[in-house]
């Protein structure tokens, strides 16, 4: 089914038209990265089902479904920004279930099997294990926080960032979870300074293929650099 024409439609398909140009055939793997509240896994799901109109194999992944198991995501402390930045994710799973096997299907007609989640964060356990295979032409889009960690950059084919202003990533926030819509509030703290640890380590605008101002979530725009 084709998505209707809006300003959100519209950019998803230029962007999907970009990673086509660049990659028409094979296995494409595509992240899209943002702070909490950017409004990533809805920027996925659209980018994803543009790729599907056009007749591609797509399949959709989180970083979410790669958690450590809480006692590891604490070791430095339940309320450690460090922590939250350094010990959210099992880079290692991640790599060895979903993407190194994904790449390989390329290889294998399609024959290997991956994993599209192997942790669930809410239980605090691993998720059953469930092989997916696809086609050798396959195009993967992967959302999450910290996608653009320098150790995770060779992982993608082509990478967006969702950029939006600290106040507006609270209230989003604040909508779906309760949380403080103050984006300086002492709860915030952890997740605020992670991020801000994020942005000056791995400096994703620059490594991102794209950056989208996704402040209004009806009219999305492409921009040069993230506005400060």
């Amino acid at each position: 089914m084709r998505l209707p024409i809006t300003p959100v439609t519209t950019l998803w398909r230029e962007l999907r038209d970009e990673v086509r140009r660049q990659y028409p055939g094979g296995r494409v793997i595509v992240a899209v990265d943002g702070v909490d509240g950017a409004g990533k896994t809805t920027f996925a799901d659209g980018l994803a089902e543009t790729f599907a109109e056009t007749g591609a194999a797509v399949y959709r992944a989180g970083i979410d479904g790669f958690h450590r198991p809480r006692a590891e995501r604490y070791l430095r402390g339940r309320h450690s920004p460090e922590g939250f930045y350094r010990d959210s994710y099992d880079y290692a799973t991640f790599r060895r279930v979903l993407i190194d096997p994904f790449r390989d299907g390329a290889q294998t007609s399609g024959a290997t099997g991956f994993q599209l989640a192997a942790f669930d964060a809410a239980r605090d356990a691993p998720v059953e294990a469930q092989w997916v295979t696809a086609p050798r032409d396959a195009v993967l889009v992967v959302d999450g926080i910290f996608l653009h960690r320098p150790e995770l950059r060779d992982l993608w084919d082509w990478s967006v960032w969702l950029d939006v202003t600290p106040a507006v990533a609270a209230r989003r926030l604040a909508q779906r979870d309760g949380s403080d819509p103050d984006p300086e509030a002492p709860s915030n703290a952890r997740y605020r300074q992670g991020q801000a640890l994020y942005l000056r380590e791995a400096d994703p605008v620059a490594a991102a293929s794209a950056v989208v101002d996704n402040a209004d979530l009806a009219h999305p725009r492409r921009v040069d650099r993230a506005p400060r």
